[in-house]
């Protein structure tokens, strides 16, 4: 039977051996390339082909977001699972909008990890049951941000609001995107998003509206 080929994205290389060692003892899955910042990654993914890539988030260069993004946008057949330490549903939000095909924290135990593998190989998407939850509740916050559109602070969400707050700090797109660890092409969404939420034409009128609503 063929192993499931499996490519590591980690900027820390203790941490990508000991997922290595992890992953190797398991029969049916090996590891074939290793890659230690987002740019790499999506090199050596041209390169290699893997079936599966298990992708950090906070990386030098291209961070782990960037990098699915980047990944997905030449092959939307990609199976990439984010492995962080972001337990935020935000960032979970973001990797799944983007194309992720799983979501494991990093403190998850190592079975937890190798049934992600699994899953994902098959097709099947995965997210740590323990990040579920976060699911439902962005879920229902979404529902509540739309019986209340009148507000116009609800109808912003979370990730919309410290995109704004940067906004108002003077920061470009691109410091937002290193700020936040996702693409400029996610953040110019963000503010095209806000801007039409807010009723506002530009990122003047949108720093004033955050500054009225003590939003920094």
């Amino acid at each position: 039977m063929d192993k499931i080929r499996v490519m590591l994205v980690e900027d820390h290389s203790m941490v990508r051996q000991g997922l290595k060692q992890l992953i190797e003892l398991e029969s049916d899955i090996k590891v074939v390339a290793e890659a230690a910042n987002g740019t790499q990654a999506a090199d050596y993914y041209q390169i290699e082909k893997p079936d599966v890539v298990l992708m950090d988030i906070n990386m030098p260069k291209k961070n782990g977001l960037q990098a699915l993004e980047l990944i997905k946008q030449n092959d939307p057949d990609a199976k990439i699972i984010m492995l962080t330490i972001h337990s935020d549903r935000e960032y979970l939000f973001e990797a799944l909008q983007l194309g992720a095909s799983g979501y494991v924290l990093k403190d998850a135990d190592g079975y937890v990890l190798i049934e992600a593998i699994r899953k994902v190989y098959e097709g099947e998407m995965y997210i740590q049951p323990t990040m579920a939850k976060e699911l439902v509740m962005e879920f229902k916050r979404y529902a509540h941000n739309g019986k209340n559109s009148s507000k116009k602070e609800n109808i912003l969400s979370e990730r919309e609001i410290e995109v704004l707050r940067l906004v108002a700090k003077g920061l470009l797109n691109k410091e937002i995107a290193q700020t936040l660890y996702i693409s400029e092409k996610t953040v110019k969404n963000h503010i095209s998003n806000i801007f039409k939420k807010l009723k506002v034409s530009d990122r003047t009128q949108a720093a004033v509206y955050a500054l009225k609503h003590n939003l920094i």
